[in-house]
């Protein structure tokens, strides 16, 4: 990505308030494509260009600022929550957890309103700082997560018998709690989500055949 301005520091400070970094991180990625020139009697004057290649906040250094932004938010909501946790869950994911007197309500009839509100949070987290987001409201994620291992335990001993299968159609977040837990079960093999008509499920097969959509 591409900055200019009249001066270095000008294109600097541009380039940090687009990408929402430190002006210092910005000068160590930057690399200075033009310096800029007066010109003569006016004329012929260049602008600084600086060019950014793709860079990121570490997780660590996001956390106060995204708790602030979940304070801020909750605020102003009808939910009494007060418990905020932010940490890293891995190089690539925020975790964040939430809870409090009426953190429940916030999960909804059959996870509606969790749903909801995972996905605004990745849209909010993803787009400003190009993160995945972990969401745990009340240990819904948590008994989600235990609920569907039980679920999948026949399924996984078919596929260890036939080698391949395909899941049956998951609704929001249990599809990708679905594929972390099958992927955690076949480490050798190709482990992938597909969506068709708006459904999404998981596909088992080798890695050499990673186009296999044979059911189970």
């Amino acid at each position: 990505m591409r900055f200019e301005a009249k001066t270095l520091d000008e294109a600097y400070i541009k380039a940090s308030e687009t990408l929402n970094v430190s002006v210092a991180d910005i000068t160590k990625k930057a690399k200075i494509i033009q310096h800029p020139s007066k010109g003569f009697f006016g004329l012929f004057s260049k602008p600084a260009i600086i060019e950014i290649e793709d860079i990121q906040k570490d997780i660590e250094d996001l956390i106060p600022e995204i708790e602030e932004g979940l304070k801020r938010l909750f605020s102003k909501s009808c939910f009494n929550v007060d418990i905020f946790e932010v940490k890293k869950w891995d190089d690539e994911t925020v975790f964040i957890k939430i809870d409090g007197e009426d953190a429940a309500l916030l999960i909804g009839k059959e996870g509606y309103r969790y749903n909801a509100l995972n996905h605004m949070m990745y849209n909010w987290i993803n787009q400003k700082y190009g993160y995945k987001v972990r969401l745990e409201i009340a240990k819904f994620l948590e008994t989600q997560t235990e609920m569907l291992k039980k679920f999948l335990v026949p399924f996984i001993e078919k596929v260890k018998v036939k080698g391949y299968g395909k899941t049956k159609p998951f609704d929001g977040i249990l599809a990708y709690l679905a594929l972390e837990i099958l992927r955690e079960a076949f480490p050798e093999k190709y482990v992938a989500l597909r969506e068709r008509n708006g459904e999404k499920y998981v596909i088992i097969g080798d890695r050499h055949d990673n186009s296999s959509n044979s059911d189970a």
